[in-house]
């Protein structure tokens, strides 16, 4: 069920520190830029994870809200940012949090608000900024599919071997992003926009295997399965020159409350 994969990643949470991705400045500059956000704005974040996109808007200056679901998430981040006055953190789905309507500037989640229920999620969202407050969603999609690529070819047959109802990953998916913005367009936000940014990350094959170990479906594999699928991704790893390259999506919304 969707509520065990959403809990799941809190058992895991050094590998998901360690081997998740950080975002590139110009996610977090665009941002900025769009929404307006000063030093002391009020900032909410839907599902903090271990602060990959944290730290920048506490750096920033902006007083930042953590709706975190995880336990063990939460109190890494509380000792994480003990040091920031400026960050405080829930311990609680986003769907449960509640404060004030209209007070806030901005609300944002990376990689992190397909766990929240569509309709309460959005509904709060806009309940909770002010009248020309923004939100931004984002997501970081990792490709290994790409044609030239051997080892990448490798490691899609061995997904296919392993995987139920095995579909071939899309590295631009643009219906996907199309639906993104008509949802978000559904729930009465305006001036909507999306933009794509991009970024390469280089694994061996441990450090292939530490991350997939970050994934929901993965983590949830029986134990057999997963030993076996786990084995022959890291041979053919350590086949291709024990280097896996792997191109990363960034694909960010952006929205005004009216």
């Amino acid at each position: 069920m969707k509520i065990e994969k959403k809990t799941s990643f809190d058992n895991h949470l050094q590998e998901y520190n360690r081997w998740r991705p950080t975002y590139s400045p110009e996610v977090f500059s665009t941002i900025c830029d769009y929404s307006n956000i000063k030093k002391n704005s009020v900032l909410v974040e839907v599902g903090c994870g271990t602060g990959q996109a944290t730290v920048f808007f506490l750096d920033y200056g902006c007083n930042v809200i953590g709706v975190e679901s995880g336990t063990n998430f939460t109190n890494f981040l509380r000792n994480k940012f003990v040091n920031y006055k400026n960050f405080y953190v829930y311990n609680m789905d986003f769907e449960n949090y509640s404060m004030q309507s209209g007070v806030v500037d901005l609300i944002y989640a990376a990689t992190s608000f397909h766990w929240v229920n569509e309709d309460i999620g959005y509904k709060k969202a806009f309940d909770l900024l002010k009248s020309g407050g923004s939100i931004a969603l984002f997501w970081n999609t990792p490709f290994v599919n790409r044609n030239d690529d051997m080892l990448h070819q490798d490691i899609q047959k061995i997904y296919r071997k392993y995987t139920r109802n095995y579909k071939a990953p899309i590295e631009i998916d643009e219906e996907k992003y199309k639906k993104r913005k008509q949802t978000i367009e559904k729930y009465g936000f305006v001036n909507v926009k999306s933009i794509l940014f991009h970024q390469t990350r280089t694994f061996k094959a441990h450090e292939y295997i530490a991350l997939l170990n970050t994934y929901s479906d993965h983590i949830e594999m029986m134990p057999d399965t997963k030993r076996a699928f786990e084995s022959e991704i890291y041979k053919a790893i350590i086949k291709g020159g024990d280097r896996l390259v792997v191109y990363d999506t960034i694909d960010l919304y952006l929205a005004k409350k009216p």
